[in-house]
């Protein structure tokens, strides 16, 4: 790539460029001109000057970049070919200005070899008229200064080089630091590569407090946090250390745009990574927002492979609201169970539902607890003491948060060896409080918060009518204890909430000190009237869109969902306070998961005085529906098509095939080929699924509120084919299972697409009298949308990115049983596709026909 730098001056429209060799030139000259030496005289002074590494598939890999002026531009020509005369057949002067760009490429690189080879005893030797610009790029390179900038766009534009065709790109950057005269280098922090090195592997571990084998990422469990900035690459090498079973990851959230391969999800954009192999995830992030990653083959997100995924604004943009610091917070579900046992039983004929997860009991606290030391508030003044939970061993897990503006620091204990040991907290306060409600619970039941959470064996053998004492060998330690949320008084704080359950729909919520007169301190759960109201939040983020500010006790949060909620530590700082997540959906089998909102100073051992908050009941789905039409797009966000080219209506339903248990859509259970879709359709190989399509709709007479009239189904894979850019509605409609008066919640999830939610409603979605209630003034963007017992939820997005996309129940054993479907949209548009994510099935054996290694 030629770097052409230019500078803007405050007459109206004025622009100079400047680049090494040809010194002034006009914008609007044609881009041929730019090899002719103007005005030699002129001191080429330069206002910004990038280096840009492009991979094979022109996606900007890192930018190395430094400015001086307060507005200026940079303009990218694509140079590839230029240096090869006897195809571009250029002479005369579009000869000499293809030898004099390339002069400048041969210049630039030489200076950044000589600058980054550091080969021992190596003397590197730049010309005399190269040292300009090895002066100005060294600090750039070499890393040592950081910028920032305060706007950035993109135009595009078009012109010749040689005899061919080029695309260049005007960047337009204005420098937050003003008119300064001082030469500044740095790093362009608005596009990084963020690069991980992942093994996935089985880890013995204990969730929740009983040691069983989860799958883990590089030992660890949950996986590790990525953390990017919009605009920014992650890399990520992933080695299948699984032995017995391939893998892949599914990046949630992340739209993929230009890398469908990198989509994360067996047989359709890839094939599985076998036992040994490696993998390299590569892909752009292009929007802020709470995001997370999981397994995409088989019900391994059940297994435990999952973690956070956060993308932060790009550099010198602010996000539209404020806060001091934030918590990430990942919600799920536990079982002690096998998900390969889980798999067999849901294919079994008897079929064998996975249950909930493992009985639980009273909520189980360390009772050996340490201090840590201080640490600075977010505003920099004087230390205070931050305590953490930790054990003696010196483990800290508390939750820190991550604190913003300029001179901050975070709060999480420094380990100095400055710890104390302090007496055991007994805990019979709080036991004798819940064990009056806990005991009328027959439950399976550990719900995790990042990954933590407590089992009361006693309590499941009871239940089991099990006397034998061995299975409560409880291992207490770090890696179930609670994870304590640790605040200073007010201030604001930012929650990003991520449900990467298997199964279970919850509610959080965060209690407060305000009760009425009338209620009794000692009950555990209360009655509506007397309820323990919540700590207010504002909710602010939904599956990475911005949203208009509202006003919520709790949250309803389903499989596959992410949320920003704002809280205030505005209560009574004596006092600590209980966060709670509960079941919602379906009748509880699972207590809640309980930690605790911790006031500093107070210690984070303090058990609160008040009951935790009360969740709405289980299937009081008035409130869900409440909470959901609450959330609504920011003002100013993308508004959708007036008008829609193609409605497809899909009919979930429970069916049998061969007498086992499967959910079907449009009386079609989805079974996933052998070869994944995406290289199958890429490359137009016969046989790969089914020809045929799916049935856009399903029959008219069909009574949603009884079980199937024929409960027998069919297995399918065939694709729904979407014309490019065409806007696509889609009605999920729900209806009664194979059982009497059963319908269930079903959180769906798409693939390579943001969708505007138009509407929920009840019953059969009729054209006549649900189309006019869409809302088409603010519905919110999401990745992810549920469907409300006995309704319908309607759903409008763009088919604007080719490739092939899993459209999807996000409950895992359901999508195991067959709920879901796949679009493709143009799939001939797709890049090169990376041979690791075709190596199996009818595409492997392609490749290997062809000779390819």
């Amino acid at each position: 790539m030629l770097a052409v730098v230019c500078k803007s001056y405050a007459v109206a429209g004025s622009l100079e460029c400047y680049d090494e060799e040809s010194g002034r030139i006009d914008r609007e000259q044609h881009l041929h001109a730019i090899a002719n030496k103007f005005e030699k005289s002129i001191k080429a002074r330069f206002s910004v000057i990038c280096v840009e590494n492009i991979n094979e598939h022109g996606e900007q890999q890192e930018s190395l970049c430094l400015h001086l002026y307060s507005s200026a531009g940079l303009i990218l020509l694509d140079l590839a070919g230029s240096e090869k005369i006897e195809k571009t057949g250029a002479e005369g002067k579009i000869l000499e200005e293809a030898k004099t760009i390339n002069k400048s490429l041969s210049t630039l690189g030489n200076v950044i070899n000589a600058l980054t080879d550091d080969s021992p005893g190596r003397v590197n030797h730049i010309p005399y008229r190269d040292s300009k610009i090895t002066r100005i790029l060294r600090d750039a390179l070499t890393l040592e200064r950081i910028c920032s900038w305060a706007l950035f766009s993109s135009l595009f534009g078009s012109g010749l080089l040689g005899r061919n065709p080029v695309n260049m790109h005007y960047h337009w950057l204005l420098s937050s630091d003003g008119e300064s005269e001082v030469l500044q280098s740095c790093r362009c922090l608005g596009s990084r590569i963020r690069r991980f090195t992942w093994e996935v592997g089985y880890v013995f571990w204990s969730p929740d407090c009983q040691e069983h084998v989860v799958m883990g990422i590089n030992g660890q469990f949950p996986g590790p946090t990525i953390r990017a900035k919009v605009g920014d690459t992650v890399v990520v090498n992933l080695t299948n250390t699984l032995h017995t079973e391939g893998v892949v990851i599914h990046w949630h959230g992340i739209r993929q745009l230009g890398t469908p391969w990198s989509d994360g999800t067996a047989s359709i954009s890839q094939c599985p990574i076998n036992p040994g192999d490696t993998v390299v995830y590569r892909f752009k992030v292009d929007k802020p927002g709470t995001y997370f990653y999981h397994g995409h083959y088989g019900m391994q997100r059940s297994a435990g492979l999952y973690g956070s995924l956060i993308v932060d604004v790009e550099e010198g943009k602010s996000e539209p609201f404020h806060y001091n610091g934030e918590f990430n917070l990942l919600l799920s579900d536990w079982w002690h169970q096998s998900v390969h046992d889980q798999e067999v039983g849901l294919s079994s004929n008897p079929f064998r539902w996975i249950g909930e997860p493992q009985r639980g009991g009273r909520q189980r606290i360390p009772t050996k607890i340490a201090v840590g030391h201080g640490a600075k508030n977010p505003r920099g003044a004087r230390a205070i003491p931050i305590p953490a939970f930790s054990y003696v061993t010196g483990q800290d897990f508390t939750s820190c948060p991550t604190l913003r503006g300029q001179n901050t620091r975070n709060i999480c204990p420094i380990r100095t060896g400055l710890r104390r040991k302090i007496h055991d907290v007994m805990l019979k306060e709080l036991h004798a409080k819940l064990m009056n409600h806990l005991l009328r619970w027959h439950v399976d039941a550990s719900l995790l918060i990042n990954g933590r959470g407590q089992y009361n064996c006693s309590l499941a053998a009871h239940f089991s009518n099990n006397t034998s004492t061995s299975m409560c060998d409880v291992n207490w330690d770090s890696q179930c204890a609670p994870y304590v949320l640790n605040v200073l008084p007010n201030k604001t704080y930012r929650v990003r909430i991520a449900s990467t359950t298997a199964l279970a729909s919850l509610n959080f919520a965060i209690s407060e000190r305000k009760q009425n007169k009338n209620m009794k301190k000692e009950a555990f759960t209360l009655n509506r009237e007397n309820r323990v109201q919540n700590h207010k939040m504002v909710l602010v983020e939904a599956d990475g869109n911005y949203v208009q500010p509202a006003e919520v006790d709790s949250i309803d949060i389903y499989s596959g969902e992410t949320y920003s909620i704002i809280i205030k530590t505005n209560q009574n700082s004596s006092m600590n306070y209980w966060v709670s997540v509960s079941v919602r959906g379906r009748k509880p089998q699972t207590l809640p998961g309980l930690t605790i909102l911790n006031y500093n100073p107070n210690p984070p051992h303090k058990i609160p005085s008040l009951p935790p908050p009360v969740s709405p009941a289980w299937n009081d789905y008035t409130y869900s529906k409440s909470f959901s039409n609450k959330v609504l797009s920011q003002i100013g966000s993308p508004k959708p098509p007036t008008s829609h080219d193609r409605r497809i209506h899909l009919l979930n339903t429970q069916n049998k095939i061969n007498g086992i248990i499967k959910w079907a859509i449009n009386n079609v259970s989805l079974v996933l080929p052998s070869t994944p879709y995406l290289g199958s359709m890429k490359f137009g190989l016969r046989g790969a699924f089914d020809k045929q399509s799916p049935p856009d709709n399903f029959s008219n007479d069909y009574d949603i509120m009884k079980p199937p009239t024929n409960p027998n189904s069919v297995h399918g894979n065939g694709v729904y084919l979407l014309e490019f850019n065409s806007t696509v509605d889609v009605i999920l409609q729900n209806a009664n299972a194979l059982a009497e008066n059963v319908s269930e919640i079903h959180p769906w999830h798409l693939h390579g697409h943001d969708f505007w939610v138009l509407g929920y409603g009840e019953g059969k979605f009729s054209e006549n009298r649900d189309a006019e209630r869409l809302n088409m003034k603010n519905p919110p963007l999401r990745n992810t949308a549920v469907i409300f017992p006995y309704g319908w939820t309607a759903i409008r997005f763009i088919a604007d990115n080719p490739g092939v996309w899993a459209f999807h129940c996000h409950i895992e054993p359901h999508l195991h049983m067959g709920m879901g479907v796949v679009f493709a949209e143009a799939v001939d548009r797709v890049k090169r596709i990376p041979r690791a994510t075709l190596d199996c099935g009818l595409t492997g054996k392609m490749l290997t026909g062809n000779g390819r290694t």
